[in-house]
């Protein structure tokens, strides 16, 4: 495994009010005169991790983190309200213009691949390259595996922990019966929803379960993730239809990529790489055996730090 940077502190952080009531929590870390990249945590509702600042070399690259409508350190918390893909989208680019970046990098993985890809082919001019690990489309086929179809077969033991909560004659349609929880109005009901979901999440989320993802898990950080991932899969993430983004692909061949996927991955499986690589073959497609999904394992670390070691030096 590729060693870490050693932990950084950001050299600047503040909020940006982006309209809506929203409150955008940035931080920058690294070089202020360096290449710029922006960091796309997942989710959607997960927050930044400063564990993600060690990926990038800070004498090369000023990394610029933002906590995503609802999460992290962003207000309203856990807030429903005008969040949807699009909301972000243009958050970025109010971002990137109050920064005075011309044109960044943009790495994300899980949901933040799905919004670098939205991005992307938003505003392609200015997107410098692409890393993106985890590949997500939240179509309507990767929805039936996750919540109905694939990871049970594998963890049952975790999945009737995950059903539970669920009376039977709601099971056909999981996400539709959590989301009527995370939304509701029985707020003890509404935090045990979300803690449910975010315990199935992190126990499929690495090849081996790591319980320590479950023993730190917080009532704030569920309410985040569990209300934000219901609604935004709910509703497809707002997507025009469910090819949208694969439709999309003509709108950024141009740009530089790198695509990151590990080969046992339960929560965002690999088929979905697969397919956008058939439609991209120009973007390069690196399978890491051994892995799952989460960007801390080892092999999935040390290709994300070879995607921006090897992007350095380039569309400067």
């Amino acid at each position: 495994m590729t060693e870490l940077f050693p932990p950084i502190e950001p050299y600047a952080t503040e909020f940006l009010d982006v309209g809506d009531g929203h409150r955008i929590f940035i931080e920058q870390a690294g070089n202020p005169k360096g290449k710029p990249i922006v960091y796309l945590h997942g989710g959607p509702g997960a927050g930044n991790s400063p564990a993600t600042r060690q990926f990038f070399d800070p004498e090369i690259y000023r990394v610029v983190h933002f906590d995503q409508r609802g999460c992290g350190q962003s207000t309203p918390h856990a807030s429903l309200d005008a969040n949807t893909t699009w909301h972000l989208v243009e958050d970025m680019e109010k971002i990137r213009k109050h920064l005075d970046i011309e044109a960044w990098q943009v790495c994300g993985g899980s949901w933040g691949s799905t919004l670098a890809l939205a991005y992307a082919q938003s505003h392609p001019a200015r997107v410098t390259e692409l890393i993106l690990r985890g590949l997500f489309l939240d179509r309507k086929k990767e929805m039936q595996w996750a919540m109905q179809e694939g990871p049970k077969a594998v963890y049952p033991d975790y999945w009737e922990a995950f059903e539970a909560m669920i009376p039977a004659e709601e099971r056909g349609n999981m996400l539709g019966a959590y989301y009527r929880r995370v939304t509701g109005d029985d707020e003890a009901a509404k935090l045990a929803a979300c803690r449910a979901w975010c315990l199935w999440e992190f126990a499929i989320m690495t090849l081996i379960p790591n319980p320590e993802y479950a023993e730190n898990l917080t009532d704030e950080f569920a309410l985040a993730m569990g209300r934000t991932s219901c609604h935004y899969f709910q509703h497809g993430s707002f997507m025009e239809s469910d090819d949208h983004i694969i439709g999309g692909i003509d709108k950024i061949r141009h740009i530089p990529a790198i695509m990151i996927q590990g080969r046992h991955d339960l929560v965002t499986p690999m088929q979905t790489a697969w397919e956008i690589h058939k439609q991209w073959p120009e973007a390069e497609l690196h399978i890491i055996d051994g892995a799952g999904h989460s960007a801390s394992e080892a092999g999935i670390t040390t290709a994300i730090m070879a995607a921006a070691a090897k992007f350095a030096s380039t569309g400067e």
